[in-house]
C-alpha cells in the first residue's frame, strides 16, 4: 500500500520509555504511507500529580507553549501534541455524566486532529485506534476517516482503572469501526460478537535491533554473574508475573541464577525474591541493550501468572527472544499455544517449570534449534505485520 494518509490515535504516547507495537507499526507504515501519530492529551489531574516521565515533560512544554506541538520523525511521518488539557473522566459516577464528558474530550481532540490534517493535507484518511477506547469514542463521527480501524492489542479492560467503563465503551468502539484488528485469537473470538469485520494480525519485532547475528557485548552489570543464567526482559510487574511461581523455581534451582532486566513495580521491589543469593534485578535498561542482555543469558522466560490480562496476550519479548536465538521458557498461556508451542517449552506449574528450564539448558549451544528461532522470528517482522494490516484493508474495501 503506497499513498495513504493514515491517522493514529494511541494510549501511548510516542514518548513512551520502553519497546512499542504501536509505534514500530507506525513507522512501518511510515516508510510507504503518510502518518499523523496523534500523543493523547494529558488530563488536568495527571498534569497536578505531574509524573515527570518523558512523555509527561513533553507535553507540559506544549501546553505552555516552549515547543512546537509538531514533529517530524521522518519524511512522511509527524507527531502531534495536544496543546490542551482535558478533563478526567474515570472516577465519574455515572455511565451518563462519564459519556457526557467524554464526547466533550472527544469533540476536543477531533477539533485539534482535523486542524493538524487540514494543515498537511490529509484526505481520505485511514484511522487506526490501538486500544484508545475512551479518548478515541466518538473520533469516527467527528473527524469522519475513510475507514475507522480498532486495533485491540491487550486486555486493558481488565485493569483497575477500565473495569467501571473500560467494557461497555470497547463493545460499542469495535461495532461502530469498520474493521477491528486483534493480536490473538481469543481476543478475536470476543471481538467476533461486536464486529464481523474481525480480523487477527500477528505483532511485529524489530529485527534490526534484535540481530542475532551481530557482535554483542556483554554489559558489565550482567558479566559478573555465573552461568547459567535464567533472564527475563520487560516491565517486572506482579499484574502479569507470577511472584510465588518464580520464588519457588529460584529456591529449587539454586545453582541457576535468575536475572530480571526491567523495572519493576512494588510488589516486586518489596519481594522476598530479592533476598535469594541467585536472584538479580538489574533495573530498567535503554531499549537499544536489551539485545545484549538477552544475549548474555542461557535460556529467557516469560513467567506469567495467568489472568484474563496475560492469557489473550500477545508476548512480544517472546519473537525478541526468538530473534536473538535463545531457548524459551513460558507460562502455558493461549497465546503461547497457539502461536509459539513448537518453538518454546510451555510449563504451567512448578514442577513443569522446573523440568522445563533444565531441558531448556540442554538445548543450549544446538545451532540448528537455535537458527530454526532466529528463522521463525522473522516471519514476525513488522513489515510482515503491516503487510496483514494492508492487506485487510484492501480486502475490506473491495466489498
Amino acid at each position: 500500500m503506497q499513498n495513504r494518509d493514515f491517522i493514529i490515535t494511541s494510549l501511548q504516547p510516542w514518548d513512551i520509555e520502553i519497546g512499542s507495537t504501536i509505534k514500530n507499526t507506525a513507522l512501518e507504515i511510515s516508510k510507504t504511507n503518510r502518518v499523523l501519530y496523534i500523543n493523547t492529551p494529558m488530563d488536568y489531574s495527571t498534569r497536578l500529580r505531574g509524573n515527570k516521565n518523558a512523555a509527561w515533560k513533553r507535553r507540559m512544554d506544549v501546553i505552555k507553549k516552549r515547543v512546537s506541538p509538531i514533529r517530524q520523525i521522518n519524511e512522511r511521518m509527524w507527531v502531534a501534541d495536544c496543546p490542551f488539557c482535558v478533563f478526567p473522566v474515570g472516577g465519574l459516577p455515572t455511565a451518563r455524566l462519564f459519556d457526557t464528558v467524554n464526547r466533550i474530550n472527544n469533540k476536543m481532540i477531533a477539533d485539534y486532529i482535523c486542524n493538524v490534517a487540514s494543515q498537511f493535507g490529509f484526505t481520505d484518511c485511514v484511522h487506526l485506534i490501538d486500544t484508545d477506547i475512551y479518548r478515541s469514542q466518538y473520533l469516527k463521527e467527528y473527524i469522519k476517516p475513510a475507514l475507522s480501524i480498532y486495533y485491540c492489542r491487550d486486555f486493558v479492560i481488565g485493569q483497575p482503572y477500565w473495569k467501571k467503563n473500560g467494557a461497555r465503551l470497547e463493545a460499542m468502539l469495535a461495532t461502530k469501526s469498520d474493521i477491528v484488528l486483534t493480536n490473538s485469537t481469543q481476543f478475536a473470538i470476543r471481538f467476533k460478537k461486536y464486529n464481523l469485520n474481525t480480523f487477527l494480525i500477528e505483532t511485529g519485532v524489530n529485527l534490526e535491533l534484535y540481530d542475532a547475528r551481530k557482535k554483542w557485548e556483554v554489559p558489565d552489570d550482567l558479566k559478573h554473574i555465573p552461568s547459567p543464567i535464567i533472564g527475563y526482559v520487560g516491565s517486572v510487574i506482579a499484574l502479569r508475573l507470577d511472584c510465588d511461581l518464580l520464588m519457588d523455581v529460584a529456591q529449587s534451582r539454586p545453582q541457576y541464577n535468575f536475572v530480571f532486566i526491567g523495572p519493576e513495580d512494588e510488589t516486586f521491589s518489596h519481594h522476598p525474591l530479592h533476598r535469594l543469593p541467585n536472584v538479580y534485578f538489574l533495573g530498567k535498561k535503554r531499549v537499544e541493550t536489551l539485545p545484549a542482555y538477552i544475549t548474555g543469558c542461557d535460556v529467557c522466560i516469560n513467567p506469567q501468572i495467568i489472568n484474563d490480562i496475560t492469557d489473550g496476550n500477545y508476548p512480544l519479548k517472546v519473537d525478541e527472544y526468538l530473534a536473538m536465538g535463545k531457548p524459551i521458557v513460558a507460562t502455558s498461556t493461549h497465546t503461547m499455544r497457539d502461536i509459539f508451542a513448537e518453538y518454546a517449552f510451555l510449563p504451567a506449574n512448578t514442577e513443569e517449570y522446573l523440568q522445563a528450564l533444565d531441558a531448556a539448558l540442554e538445548e543450549c549451544g544446538d545451532k540448528y534449534k537455535e537458527e530454526q528461532r532466529i528463522r521463525f522470528a522473522h516471519t514476525h517482522s513488522w513489515q510482515h505485520s503491516v503487510q496483514k494490516i494492508y492487506n485487510i484493508i484492501e480486502q475490506f474495501q473491495t466489498f
